[in-house]
């Protein structure tokens, strides 16, 4: 066994070597003050210098200190090694820190009193600050750039957001960045296709009263609303609705009493299943890969237009990492080098599966993840002839993580002594359980017209989709989801000047998840994908769309609990109890148990057991008990 060992003119060091040599146990000792800090990133990085190098290239089976680190904790949590500490100072402060639920800890101390203080159980729980939404609306003047040509007719357009800078102060957060918004038209004269692109800057506020310049942001957005229309051949107005959607969580560590060590003090217990939230975090995704053009394509010239989008994700945790399989979902418009040939179009399918490192993600977790396309790019390389035929994609998805795992915890719900008074200090804590975990489909087919007075559609290049979930309700069979799927599908027709034209369109939703026993007391998790989306002609008029959009949703029972937070005890009411019988005939009433009829008379459980003869826990209204004092 190899041993790392952290000290600091520590008592006792010398003693603790001496008997690791004589196991025969290898160890490595580094003399350092900075490990009795909460947090330093100069001991992190000597952590990972040490820890790295071993012994004799082996690496550490645990760490060991005096008194406890929670640096040292945690550096141990982030590498899964066991983390030994032997605490003399009584009472040590650091022992309150949150870092003593980490599960790589083994802690030793000699003190009863604080033993009995953390003799808890801890659960982490994410809980609401503040949130707020707030629109940015955009209503400009777009000048078309002197190198682009003149525009005939609008064929499509698309936008994005790029968030530069988001700034939290007090009571408010700033947002900095730009809305990107991409137009693909048709030239007045010539009548070829083209594509621009106009950033307009985005300076937004959104209040959030509470909040301060540490708490962390999770920030969503959606375009509500674009369209873009030509004021004359060279000028364009683009207007667009942004609603911003931020929330504020902050970390609950909630202390569950689970037992009193005093053997003369009778507890009362309930086993419970409660979420605790082990992963919480923000971390990105980067997809790369080259698509490389058939032989009967041309080169590109002029790439005009591409979509890549993320389908059928899976996402499952595993130990310190978490998997990530799915499809990217490409389409791309280009112009070759030779005149005579048309605009080309491709679409592809494109399988990836990765695995990200994720400290503290384990295989039985329960994840919400939120997944959203931060940057979508593709380059033209040449290939290895030189010729413009490698189209290489580059995707970046950020995971807004949330992983939870559902434990069970023997609750103490009330103590009492017959030799002494037990006051029983609570505290109010919101606690919550698993309801339901669902994966739901709902799927869609519908046709859609085609209203194209220039002529028959003869073929559709590509089709796209967002989901947008409008409201949700609560019935006692589940919760119904009522939304839409957003369209856009290009499509070419039987005119060889100006084939192109692209049309919107929506496809609304009702569907039931399934969530029994579901009620005010529950709140819920709930995220809404498009999983599949295909589109095919049906005749000249009308085109055929299927459509699979996932409903996944995790349900909590939230209730309130007068947790107890410490045990005063003192000297019996001795006035009190020399009132009391000292034998007492009881007839057991309606919702009496045991244990609540022996606090009442200060005697106890197996007392009341022993002296009535009794084979089993439970008694029935009516039943008489012979109750003996022991005050």
């Amino acid at each position: 066994m190899n041993i790392l060992i952290f000290e600091y003119n520590n008592f006792g060091t010398e003693d603790v070597k001496e008997c690791l040599e004589k196991k025969g146990y290898k160890y490595t000792v580094v003399e350092t003050d900075e490990y009795r800090n909460r947090v330093s990133p100069e001991f992190d990085r000597l952590f990972e210098e040490k820890f790295s190098e071993g012994i004799n290239g082996e690496k550490y089976d645990c760490v060991f200190t005096f008194n406890y680190s929670p640096v040292i904790s945690n550096n141990c949590k982030a590498r899964n090694v066991p983390y030994i500490a032997l605490v003399y100072d009584s009472p040590q402060v650091l022992l309150y820190s949150y870092t003593i639920i980490n599960t790589c800890n083994y802690v030793f101390i000699f003190d009863k009193t604080q033993y009995m203080e953390l003799k808890k159980e801890s659960i982490q729980m994410l809980r609401i600050k503040n949130k707020a939404a707030a629109q940015a609306t955009f209503d400009e003047d777009y000048n078309v750039p002197d190198v682009k040509p003149d525009i005939g007719r609008l064929v499509q357009s698309k936008a994005d957001v790029s968030m530069e800078e988001v700034r939290l102060s007090e009571g408010r957060a700033l947002l900095k960045g730009t809305l990107n918004a991409d137009l693909l038209y048709v030239g007045e004269k010539e009548g070829r296709i083209y594509s621009l692109s106009a950033k307009l800057p985005l300076d937004e506020m959104i209040n959030l009263e509470g909040i301060e310049g540490g708490d962390k942001l999770c920030l969503k957005w959606e375009i509500e609303d674009l369209s873009v229309h030509m004021i004359h051949s060279r000028k364009l107005n683009i207007k667009a609705i942004v609603t911003f959607y931020a929330v504020v969580d902050e970390l609950a560590v909630v202390e569950l009493p689970v037992s009193a060590e005093d053997q003369e003090v009778s507890v009362k217990t309930e086993k419970v299943r409660l979420m605790s939230l082990r992963v919480h975090k923000k971390d990105t995704l980067r997809i790369k890969d080259d698509i490389t053009l058939a032989s009967n394509r041309p080169n590109v010239e002029n790439l005009l237009w591409y979509m890549a989008e993320p389908r059928n994700l899976d996402l499952r945790p595993g130990e310190n990492k978490l998997r990530v399989k799915g499809e990217l979902a490409v389409f791309l418009l280009y112009t070759g080098y030779e005149e005579e040939n048309p605009p080309q179009w491709l679409e592809y399918t494109m399988p990836f599966s990765n695995e990200m490192e994720c400290s503290g993600c384990m295989e039985d977790l329960i994840p919400h993840i939120e997944v959203s396309l931060l940057h979508q790019g593709i380059e033209v390389k040449p290939d290895p002839d030189g010729e413009e035929r490698i189209l290489q994609v580059d995707v970046v998805l950020e995971l807004n993580m949330k992983m939870y795992r559902e434990e069970e915890h023997e609750l103490l719900l009330d103590a009492y002594s017959p030799h002494k008074e037990c006051v029983l200090h609570r505290k109010k804590e919101m606690l919550e359980s698993l309801l339901v975990r669902n994966f739901s489909r709902c799927r869609l087919t519908d046709r859609i017209e085609v209203k194209e007075s220039q002529g028959k559609v003869l073929q559709l290049c590509h089709s796209s989709g967002k989901v947008k979930v409008d409201k949700t309700r609560i019935t006692d069979k589940g919760i119904v989801a009522e939304g839409i799927v957003a369209l856009k599908i290009l499509y070419i027709i039987g005119n060889d000047e100006m084939p192109f034209y692209s049309m919107d369109a929506m496809l609304p939703f009702t569907h039931l998840i399934e969530a029994e026993e579901i009620g005010k007391d529950c709140t819920y998790l709930l995220q809404a994908d498009l999983e599949q989306l295909s589109t095919a002609m049906a005749d000249g008029d009308e085109i055929e769309v299927k459509a699979a959009v996932g409903l996944n949703v995790l349900v909590f029972r939230q209730w309130e609990e007068q947790l107890i937070e410490s045990v005063e005890e003192q000297p019996l009411d001795r006035k009190k109890l020399e009132s009391m019988p000292g034998i007492t005939v009881y007839i057991v009433k309606a919702g009496d148990t045991l244990w609540d009829i022996a606090k009442k008379f200060y005697t106890t459980v197996d007392e009341i057991s022993g002296v009535n003869s009794l084979t089993e826990k439970e008694v029935k209204p009516g039943q008489s008990l012979i109750l003996v004092r022991q005050g």
